[in-house]
Parts: structure tokens; C-alpha cells; sequence
């Protein structure tokens, strides 16, 4: 029971890695804390990106001291 469950999971997840890298997610030279974000949640969301999930996410970083 335990393999069909990590079986599942790591089904999932592989589904997500594409979904992502659909989106060219992984393409991004700069990386920000939203393109990381989005990048994260979109591998979690897994399949129901393929059901119409577009998870997005905003961040806002602290701007340094001058």
C-alpha cells in the first residue's frame, strides 16, 4: 500500500514538473521570490493545472537601507 501511495505522489509531482515546464517557469534567468513562488505551487498543484489551476503568487520583498 505504502509504494502505490509513493507511486501517486511522485506521479503528481512529475505532472507538476511539466506543467511548469510548459510555462517555461524554469527558463527565467532572474529569479524572484514571485517567479519561485508561482514555480513551487504550480509543481504542487500537480494535475489540476491541467483542470484550469493557474496558482500564482505575489511577493513584496523589503527594499535594502540607502
Amino acid at each position: 500500500m505504502r509504494s502505490v501511495i509513493v507511486a501517486i505522489i511522485v506521479a503528481w509531482l512529475v505532472i507538476g514538473f511539466i506543467a511548469a515546464g510548459q510555462r517555461h517557469y524554469f527558463s527565467n534567468s532572474k529569479p524572484t521570490c514571485a517567479t519561485t513562488g508561482t514555480t513551487v505551487v504550480t509543481v504542487i498543484a500537480g494535475p489540476l493545472n491541467y483542470l484550469g489551476a493557474n496558482p500564482k503568487i505575489k511577493c513584496k520583498a523589503p527594499q535594502p537601507s540607502k
